[in-house]
């Protein structure tokens, strides 16, 4: 049986040579699942499965332009991508942390399609810290990607 690293890393080449890009919404889009903004309260986002049509929602609360929205949608994306029958939220400040397998393999979803080797490549040599504030990605992200990664391209 595939193991879920190999997984995520044949889905995000699928799809990046399907669509020409890791961008979350693009790969949303080309792959038929419906991206719908709305008040959601306390969650960030949330991945349904809705009379057999895929839809991610994200709160109305966190700007279209954040790195934030890239990695609530990419986390999402990997959920409907992954786990397609299951209904799942992302609880902002606390999916990142959470420990159940779906919400760890959405999150390494999310991790690989947002942080590709070419961008580690690009950060060589910075910390952890500073990828965040040149990326506005959270530590957690980072911390997910380079925990599978034997030679660290980013110093911790």
């Amino acid at each position: 049986m595939e193991n879920i690293d190999h997984k995520t890393k044949r889905l995000i080449q699928y799809y990046k040579r399907i669509t020409g890009s890791c961008d979350p919404v693009k790969i949303a889009e080309y792959a038929g699942i419906r991206i719908a903004i709305m008040p959601l309260g306390q969650i960030a986002g949330n991945y349904i499965l809705l009379k057999r049509k895929r839809w991610i929602f994200i709160n109305d609360n966190i700007p279209l332009d954040s790195p934030l929205f890239k990695v609530v949608v990419a986390h999402e994306l990997g959920h409907a991508l992954l786990h397609r029958k299951e209904n799942c939220a992302f609880i902002k400040n606390q999916t990142l942390l959470l420990t159940s397998g779906i919400e760890r393999e959405a999150n390494l979803f999310a991790a690989y399609l947002l942080i590709s080797d070419d961008m580690l490549q690009d950060y060589i040599g910075f910390t952890k810290e500073q990828f965040c504030s040149c990326t506005g990605y959270p530590m957690e992200l980072i911390e997910i990607r380079m925990h599978n990664i034997t030679a660290t391209a980013i110093k911790t």
